[in-house]
């Protein structure tokens, strides 16, 4: 089997690791990207990005396509829509291979996996994503506008994004599976006292409706096991998030909600690999905080790569 070397390995092709990859090749590093899904990860799933810094507004596909293409242009090497089969991240040259017959090392690893929203799993939850669902009050608020929005969640981020959609919103109904809600008290506080904000508690959620764009949610009154719908303009979703560490946390330092744990400069516990963006133990998640990482963890890595 054939092994390519590179000096450095990027694992992941969002905004963080696109943005390790510029860094680093842009260094005269021999750097590739080994992305398991498409180009641009959760930020392809925005249809316009308004708040990104030089970008008065733009799609996130197409901001992805511009990342990837500077990255191109340096010299970086792209795989993506592959799977990784095995790593070996802990010896001095790391190792990924890639659908069980391309192996490839490193001296160093930037691990930019990213995550994604958990999901609830239910009818039309695909379909809608992007066209009238969403996973980010930060991202696509604005664009609901004086309309009336659902929230289903009932932790502090389904709580604490509700309040900071009211900026934009007309109204707001939260769903909510139990009785009780899993916040702390002053976001609990503030949703409850919210003018905009009203509440359906034990509310199992069951589909989504719509033809081309979602107009409702249908749900199980739990109280009563009556199925009933609501209409709305957009979903908002916040039952957790799970980060894309599965084939490796058991190389690398976790925290309880298996986010990457690093330093101020992306160094993880193993030498030789970093980490950044939404795999990370972090409290904020857009694009730009994934730039930032990318940026800080590529820099750490060829200064890594210079002290040797």
């Amino acid at each position: 089997m054939d092994v390519t070397h590179f000096d450095a390995i990027v694992l992941g092709g969002g905004p963080a690791g696109l943005t390790a990859g510029i860094y680093l090749s842009r260094a005269n590093l021999k750097t590739l990207i080994i992305n398991e899904g498409s180009i641009g990860g959760q930020m392809v799933l925005t249809h316009a990005v308004a708040n990104y810094p030089g970008v008065l507004e733009d799609s996130g596909r197409n901001i992805s396509q511009i990342m990837k293409e500077q990255a191109k242009s340096f010299g970086c090497k792209i795989e993506s829509n592959v799977e990784i089969t095995k790593l070996d991240l802990k010896s001095s040259k790391k190792m990924v291979e890639i659908d069980d017959d391309e192996v490839f090392t490193a001296d160093v690893i930037v691990i930019a996996t990213g995550g994604k929203p958990r999901t609830l799993g239910v009818s039309n939850e695909e379909k809608f994503k992007g066209l009238g669902i969403s996973y980010c009050a930060t991202c696509d608020g604005d664009f609901y506008t004086d309309k009336d929005v659902v929230v289903i969640g009932g932790g502090n981020s389904a709580l604490e994004e509700a309040v900071s959609l009211t900026k934009w919103v007309k109204s707001i109904t939260i769903l909510h599976q139990f009785d009780n809600f899993q916040a702390h008290e002053k976001a609990i506080y503030e949703a409850t006292n919210n003018e905009k904000i009203s509440f359906i508690l034990n509310a199992d959620v069951k589909g989504f409706l719509g033809e081309n764009h979602l107009s409702g949610v249908k749900y199980q009154d739990k109280n009563t096991a009556e199925i009933k719908e609501i209409t709305t303009d957009g979903v908002f979703i916040y039952i957790g998030y799970i980060p894309n560490v599965d084939k490796f946390k058991d190389e690398i330092s976790v925290n309880e909600r298996n986010e990457i744990i690093v330093d101020s400069n992306m160094k993880t516990n193993v030498d030789g690999v970093f980490a950044a963006g939404d795999v990370i133990q972090k409290k904020f998640r857009q694009v730009t905080t994934a730039v930032s990482d990318g940026t800080i963890a590529a820099l750490s890595a060829i200064e890594y790569l210079q002290s040797k």
